[in-house]
């Protein structure tokens, strides 16, 4: 396969109208929903699962660690653990991606800021650590709370969730693929809107930045500051002024200039976009999680940008806290995880203006991560939220679960408990294959 081949420096030449048209050319058979278009996309089934986990206290190590787990049909470990690599004490593991090249696996601490960078492609079964990034907060200009690392070419964006005060205020962050340093990207405010619509709404909150690179924009969503998700979930829900410190809003950012270009209200944190990858669908999903709702970011013929609530998510009343999502290659179904009352719900958004629910399945007694494989027909859910935010006792379930998606029910495939295993509490996946480095 050409990208696999092909150095970063080589990508970072190509438009992004031009990226955008060889990805919905290339066939991908498998592969992981919801990633950049800017990524090598592995052409085979996945063969192994990279879940980035927070330690625990007492439970093996007490670190955050990679998880590799082996999901390849047929081998003698399939649905076991092959390999852990701790980065060292807990950083409050939580977010990361790979890089363009998908050589990279960047995984964050949203509590020290630090940033662990893993090669993947040397041995796919067996990641090492080959940087860390110690020097976030003072080389970024005071972002605190790297959450997620979203491929580019050539480098990685990287949200922050907070500043240096801790209230919340944060910024969009680039580097290279080698872990340097390029540039950091303010959320808009009422007193430093940089040319935004409806900027007096903003609230300078951050959470994911997701690209439509053929019509030149990135939107971003927006969570809380470190006062608010290093606390007890029990504090934080009965302390009305830590209530008010959420995000409500979603950010437009004409992409090319790194310009935010307009302000959405959408109430209730809205946390994971999800882009559609049709050609003609000029559109993006994510979920609110204190509203529970689904909303519709969409581009009218009049290439004017609106936001609409489409979709109430179980009883908005008993708060279930909607959290991660995934939207299918061929963008017909969402899958919405709820962390409180661990349920997965599936959503016919054949119509992505009327989501129909189709399915619901309750996954433990809390789940939050969801990823798909690109030919739809396999799910892996995770059950961490945030350390202070787990349930606890004996609802605190630690677990990788996968399932087999047939279009109708989810089935078991296979489980692992994190906590019998010593490991601690599992949060991302990501998705790795050999094939991807030898074609």
């Amino acid at each position: 396969m050409f990208w696999n081949r092909t150095p970063a420096r080589l990508l970072s030449v190509v438009s992004s109208v031009a990226m955008a048209a060889i990805l919905v050319h290339t066939p991908a058979a498998a592969d992981e929903t919801c990633q950049s278009p800017y990524m090598a996309k592995i052409t085979g089934e996945e063969e192994f699962v990279y879940v980035w986990t927070l330690g625990m206290d007492g439970v093996g190590d007490g670190s955050d660690k990679v998880v590799t787990v082996d999901v390849r049909s047929g081998s003698p470990t399939f649905g076991k653990v092959v390999d852990v690599d701790s980065v060292g004490g807990r950083h409050e593991a939580h977010h990361g991606g790979l890089t363009d090249d998908r050589r990279s696996f960047w995984v964050a601490g949203l509590d020290t800021s630090q940033i662990f960078i893993f090669d993947i492609a040397s041995d796919p079964a067996n990641p090492k650590l080959v940087k860390t990034i110690d020097d976030f907060v003072e080389k970024s200009g005071g972002v605190v709370g790297p959450h997620g690392a979203y491929a580019l070419p050539g480098r990685v964006m990287i949200s922050g969730l907070s500043n240096k005060d801790k209230t919340g205020r944060t910024a969009l962050v680039e580097y290279t693929n080698d872990g340097e340093y390029i540039a950091t990207h303010w959320m808009p405010t009422p007193d430093n809107p940089q040319g935004a619509i409806n900027a007096e709404k903003a609230d300078g909150y951050g959470y994911d930045a997701r690209v439509l690179p053929r019509r030149n924009v990135m939107l971003t969503s927006s969570f809380t500051g470190w006062n608010n998700y290093m606390r007890p979930l029990g504090e934080v829900v009965n302390d009305k002024e830590a209530m008010k410190a959420f995000g409500g809003t979603m950010v437009l950012w004409d992409f090319h200039a790194r310009k935010p270009r307009q302000v959405f209200e959408v109430p209730g944190v809205p946390l994971e976009v999800r882009w559609a990858w049709g050609p003609d669908h000029n559109y993006a999903f994510t979920s609110t999680a204190l509203t529970s709702a689904i909303w519709l970011i969409y581009e009218d013929e009049e290439q004017k940008w609106h936001a609409e609530k489409v979709a109430d998510i179980g009883d908005p009343e008993t708060l279930p806290l909607p959290v991660d999502i995934s939207l299918s290659a061929d963008d017909s179904t969402l899958f919405v995880d709820s962390f409180m009352d661990g349920m997965t719900r599936i959503y016919d958004v054949t119509d992505p203006h009327k989501p129909k629910l189709i399915h619901e399945k309750k996954i433990g007694s809390q789940v939050n991560m969801v990823s798909q494989s690109w030919d739809g027909t396999r799910l892996y859910y995770t059950s961490s939220l945030l350390a202070n935010w787990d349930k606890t006792g004996e609802d605190n379930e630690q677990f990788l679960k996968a399932y087999d998606w047939d279009g109708k029910a989810l089935s078991p495939r296979f489980e692992i408990d994190f906590l019998a295993e010593g490991l601690g509490r599992p949060h991302l996946m990501r998705f790795g294959s050999r094939a991807l480095y030898t074609n």
